[in-house]
């Protein structure tokens, strides 16, 4: 899924799997969905998926396109993140799929239940007070004599 962060409105797709093919088809997906004026900053995690020569080229021949890796266990940092946590605790862990189908389909009715009423999220504290505070669980972890 993709979120624009400022009005909360969610692209999402669903693939089988998840190769570089998958992955290009979404990026068409979103530079035909995005209007063409605006820049498309896209926050990702570091798999695989994501480097292949194949988006390596999609990516280069598309220059309104800029990636921005998150660092190694930060998916928190990237929002659509936790736009996935909604989808899990309020659409999936609530409900019974009984097929594949199924399941894509409850998914697909979520996407368009939040793009009809968007919500963007906000955080809630500054940077540097998120900083500290994974400074100070650094330091009470690496002193817990573990």
């Amino acid at each position: 899924a993709a979120l624009d962060i400022t009005t909360g409105k969610v692209i999402g797709r669903l693939h089988a799997r998840h190769r570089a093919i998958e992955f290009k088809k979404f990026l068409i997906a979103i530079d035909k969905e995005v209007p063409a004026d605006l820049a498309v900053h896209l926050v990702m995690d570091n798999v695989s998926t994501h480097k292949t020569p194949v988006i390596k080229r999609w990516l280069a021949a598309h220059p309104r396109f800029t990636v921005h890796f998150t660092p190694t266990s930060s998916s928190w940092l990237n929002l659509v993140e936790r736009w996935f946590s909604e989808l899990t605790t309020k659409k999936l862990q609530r409900g019974s799929h009984t097929s594949v189908r199924a399941l894509n389909r409850d998914i697909r009715a979520w996407i368009e239940t939040w793009n009809d009423d968007p919500r963007p999220y906000v955080w809630t504290k500054t940077a540097a007070q998120i900083l500290d505070s994974i400074a100070r669980y650094c330091t009470r972890i690496k002193n817990s004599g573990h």
